[in-house]
């Protein structure tokens, strides 16, 4: 399974990638990890926030239901949700075929934040040692 070096992950295998700034905010896309699509199994219905819904670390932002189970889904950062994937309402089984593409799920913005709002996450190599269970 691969873990890109573009982003940074948490222990609930989120990713969160900086895709830019729109304003004063910084951009961050999120989505569930190679490693949680694989465990899930065939991803069959995927429920998002609303845009607009303010979010915090650690916050449920939605559930991936797949043919095994369903499983919450956390914000890594504090912000807005400022989109939502809607293809996946159709296709969310992307979400197992491109986890890292166009099977993200979300953007949060973040306002007032200094720097990187995701450098506080894990980095690949962290994240794959948690995988990894080292």
């Amino acid at each position: 399974m691969s873990t890109p070096n573009d982003r940074r992950y948490t222990d609930q295998h989120e990713w969160a990638l900086v895709q830019g700034t729109e304003g004063a905010a910084t951009v961050v896309r999120v989505g569930i990890t190679d490693h949680a699509q694989d465990a899930l199994g065939d991803i069959v219905f995927v429920q998002l926030p609303d845009v607009g819904a303010e979010v915090g670390p650690g916050s449920p932002i939605g559930e991936v239901e797949s043919t095994k189970s369903v499983s919450d889904v956390y914000a890594p950062i504090a912000g807005v949700v400022s989109a939502v994937n809607g293809a996946l309402a159709d296709a969310p089984e992307t979400i197992n075929t491109d986890p890292y593409g166009d099977g993200w799920l979300v953007e949060i913005s973040v306002t007032g934040d200094d720097g990187d709002p995701t450098a506080p996450l894990l980095d690949a190599a962290a994240y794959q040692q948690l995988v990894d269970g080292a």
